[in-house]
């Protein structure tokens, strides 16, 4: 009887935690997310970026100039194109490292 009853309160507080973790949390997230960023105008600016010259769609989405010139500099290595692109198709706005690029 002893052991019924042990295992029914071992199911009971499983059951219980795991009740407590189904729950959604319904905070919103503070971050906005990919598919806010991507618009008309930064997928035409990641177009360019890739078809014409990396660091143009840098300069259609308004960044800092030092951004663009790093664009454009390192688009002389050919896979930086690609990198190009996706920084201008999401707008990538915190895509410094220390200031500098």
């Amino acid at each position: 009887m002893k052991k019924i009853v042990k295992l029914s309160l071992v199911f009971l507080f499983t059951a219980l935690i795991l009740a407590l973790n189904v729950v959604p949390s319904y905070a919103k997230s503070q971050k906005e997310s990919l598919a806010d960023r991507i618009t008309p105008k930064t997928v035409l600016a990641g177009a360019l970026s890739l078809l014409v010259w990396p660091g143009i769609g840098q300069a259609i989405n308004n960044d800092k100039s030092e951004k663009v010139a790093t664009h454009v500099v390192l688009g002389f290595i050919p896979p930086y194109r690609f990198w190009s692109c996706y920084d201008a198709v999401v707008d990538r706005k915190d895509g410094y490292w220390h200031g500098r690029i």
